[in-house]
């Protein structure tokens, strides 16, 4: 997930619209790692912690780190993401290669569903900021993208849109918000194509959860009075005039996700409404939505090399993998 390098900067420019990438005080303090340790779902219609521990797991040891420059550690993540999907016996599997400023990039998709169906796009990215291990931003959402597609393989044909899940690189500076994103040349894509697009809903930063009241920062006195100060709960953001989509997406997900749900809508040009893939969806009129725990107003490992994977709640994660599966199956 894309900000700013200063964290003080940073909550500022969520009010005037500015994105890059932060580094911000390396503190400490984060609750103990929840590991998976509680017994899994029998049923294989719910996410598995212990599969969304392995991936990030994956993901967070590479060497060096999976960053634009990195291209070994880059393609060993898109590399293995692709296999995971190839694993799916209903799965379609394609690659779509671009080029940046020399360098050949990969977005990876797996698609369920008949291929003429409408599509529900669901994406999240594999890069990570600068050297550091990236668990939370975004080895968590990549972890629920590839949980998402376990799920969706058990229904084949049964399902009312075609889905693509698809994993991207360049989400990080110094591509974000440039055409070079990704997510930019996916969507640029669809819309060549001219592609019939039900929603997009972007995974970014899932796994970090906190109890303790005081535990959930915001970037002004107004939004601090409307939510919850603890930080325990997962966000689903839309800009301002997807608010009836935004509550519907909020209240899916709340049927099947034990985990609170929280829902709001921003100003496009506020910095917290589009700090991710999914702005690259709104350029074509695509209604995209981001599922966040709110990033460095919640996580003090944001870009760091602390972001690890001890400071992950898997349980949670998994909670939130179920809610979006929910939204895919009912909207």
């Amino acid at each position: 997930m894309a900000a700013c390098w200063n964290r003080a900067a940073c909550l500022l420019a969520t009010l005037v619209g500015l994105a890059a990438c932060e580094q911000g005080r390396n503190s400490q303090g984060t609750a103990p790692p929840v590991v998976p340790s509680r017994s899994q779902p029998t049923t294989p219609m719910a996410a598995d912690q212990n599969r969304l521990y392995a991936d990030v797991k994956f993901l967070t040891s590479l060497q060096p780190a999976r960053h634009y420059r990195n291209l070994k550690s880059l393609n060993e993540a898109a590399d293995y993401i692709k296999t995971e999907f190839e694993k799916l016996e209903d799965g379609r599997v394609e690659e779509q290669p671009f080029r940046a400023d020399g360098r050949q990039y990969r977005n990876i998709i797996v698609s369920f569903g008949s291929a003429a169906a409408p599509r529900l796009i669901v994406g999240a990215h594999y890069d990570v900021c600068g050297d550091t291990p990236g668990a939370d931003d975004n080895a968590s959402a990549v972890a629920g993208l590839l949980e998402t597609a376990r799920l969706l393989q058990q229904l084949g044909s049964n399902l009312k849109y075609r889905i693509d899940l698809v994993a991207y690189p360049n989400e990080e500076p110094p591509y974000f918000a440039t055409e070079y994103m990704g997510s930019a040349v996916h969507a640029k894509s669809l819309y060549t194509a001219k592609v019939p697009v039900r929603a997009m809903l972007c995974y970014e930063m899932i796994g970090y959860f906190r109890d303790e009241p005081g535990s959930q920062r915001f970037p002004n006195e107004q939004l601090a009075k409307l939510y919850p100060n603890t930080g325990n709960f997962i966000t689903v953001v839309g800009r301002t005039g997807q608010e009836a989509f935004t509550q519907q997406v909020q209240e899916l997900m709340q049927t099947k996700a034990d985990v609170d749900v929280q829902r709001i809508n921003l100003p496009a040009e506020m910095g917290l409404a589009g700090l991710s893939d999914h702005r690259s969806y709104w350029k074509y009129g695509y209604e995209a939505l981001m599922i966040n725990d709110t990033a460095f107003l919640r996580n003090p490992n944001y870009h760091l090399p602390s972001d690890t994977i001890d400071t992950l709640d898997f349980r949670r994660m998994a909670e939130v993998v179920n809610g979006v599966y929910a939204v895919l199956l009912g909207l």
